[in-house]
């Protein structure tokens, strides 16, 4: 499905070696399980190196990592190796391990770059990206009877789901696949990521939202000043988190679809008042199963009031067609749940607003940057897999952003893809 590259990866030199050895020093130190089988190949810290190196030597694929160690003794040295893995070792780590150890490096390098004081976390970010399964059902060369068939389930991954994409080429069009989307929320200035998570594609990213910085605000405590989203983040709970929680500015773009084109006004009593300025009438409260929310029922006050419509004659000024075919005529169900006045309170026109959305771009080129370790297209399969793939791919960012902070080259912690060769 992944074309191999025709050109071999350039000879690593005396030099790079060494960085990567001082790259490697800025791990934290690993724990070696001795278990069944060879023990000096079940070093996970050795491991943990191999895959890193992978990914910045820009590697497809864990037959040519292997095949380098295997031609370059230094770079077996390197990686702690006295025996060459074979690629199911390799495997085996990548599928079996859970992600929680994965997650608890990633951490520690955060505390580290917080401690130099690289992150802050005075604006965060959020945003998330597709991540392609390895599957044929995802290569047009293939032949295949309804591809984005939602209820089959791809054989080549069954954890893979159908979900969407937007690309421009050049007009906007909206393309389907089956995989995974790596969800991130990362400092807007540093261009760093601080949480991480990968999901099925049907997992709103808005449903993680609040999960993440819930996250974020009880690991590292940071004094949050701004949270920046796309439309995609935009609703009640989430804004009144950020405001209420985090007590810190949503800047989240506004959801269309959320919208009315009527502006609801209130009465006195504070009923919702229809387009013909008649007060509606409640129903009550109820929960709402369907989205797993409390809500309160307003009715049209003609079909819930007898008296009221004979007063009025019976009839509905503005001939709404819902008045005829809806039992209970207009209604109005908003949330109680939540404060939906908080809405309000963003300027959406405002510079400000305008300014600090531009930090949005942040995420963006996270992602960029991590496409030169190919989390977008991996060459594993199944929920676990990809995830670690996609935390390592983030560890790997930010171990690159440390030693630069400790070797004296703040200007080049975002040199994903040179760094090595730049040190």
């Amino acid at each position: 499905m992944f074309q191999q590259s025709l050109f071999k990866p350039t000879i690593v030199s005396k030099e790079q070696l060494e960085n990567f050895q001082i790259l490697f020093s800025n791990l934290p130190s690993l724990e070696i399980l001795h278990s069944r089988g060879r023990p000096l190949l079940n070093s996970k810290f050795s491991l943990l190196c191999t895959l890193i190196y992978k990914n910045l030597r820009g590697m497809t694929s864990f037959v040519d990592v292997l095949n380098e160690i295997k031609d370059i003794p230094a770079v077996k040295k390197l990686l702690g190796f006295n025996y060459i893995p074979n690629k199911e070792r390799i495997s085996s780590f990548v599928r079996n391990t859970p992600n929680k150890f994965f997650q608890s490096i990633r951490e520690t390098l955060l505390y580290e770059l917080i401690s130099f004081g690289q992150i802050t976390g005075k604006y965060l970010s959020c945003d998330n990206t597709p991540i392609f399964a390895h599957v044929k059902e995802n290569n047009f060369k293939t032949n295949i009877s309804n591809r984005f068939d939602k209820t089959k389930t791809p054989k080549g991954d069954p954890d893979a789901t159908l979900g969407v994409y937007v690309i421009y080429r050049p007009e906007k069009k909206i393309e389907y696949f089956w995989g995974y989307r790596n969800h991130i929320v990362n400092d807007a200035i540093a261009e760093l990521p601080i949480a991480e998570v990968t999901k099925p594609n049907n997992v709103s990213g808005s449903l993680l939202f609040i999960p993440q910085l819930k996250y974020i605000k009880d690991t590292f405590h940071f004094d949050t000043k701004a949270v920046i989203g796309d439309s995609e983040f935009d609703s009640a709970s989430n804004i009144e988190f950020v405001i209420k929680e985090l007590k810190a500015k949503p800047i989240i773009a506004k959801n269309p679809r959320g919208s009315s084109k009527h502006q609801i006004s209130f009465s006195d009593t504070g009923h919702p008042i229809c387009i013909a300025g008649i007060p509606m009438l409640s129903r009550g409260i109820y929960f709402d199963k369907q989205e797993n929310r409390w809500r309160h029922k307003f009715i049209c006050r003609i079909k819930g009031s007898k008296k009221f419509a004979k007063q009025i004659g019976g009839w509905y000024p503005w001939n709404h067609p819902n008045f005829t075919n809806n039992r209970y005529g207009c209604c109005f169900n908003p949330r109680i749940d939540v404060d939906e006045s908080l809405r309000k309170s963003i300027d959406y026109g405002s510079e400000t607003f305008k300014k600090l959305y531009a930090l949005r771009t942040s995420s963006e080129r996270i992602f960029s940057r991590l496409l030169n370790y190919l989390i977008q297209h991996p060459s594993v399969t199944g929920l676990q897999a990809v995830s670690n793939l996609c935390t390592i791919a983030h560890i790997t960012i930010l171990l690159v952003a440390l030693t630069a902070v400790k070797t004296g080259h703040k200007d080049k912690t975002r040199f994903v893809k040179n760094f090595i060769r730049t040190l």
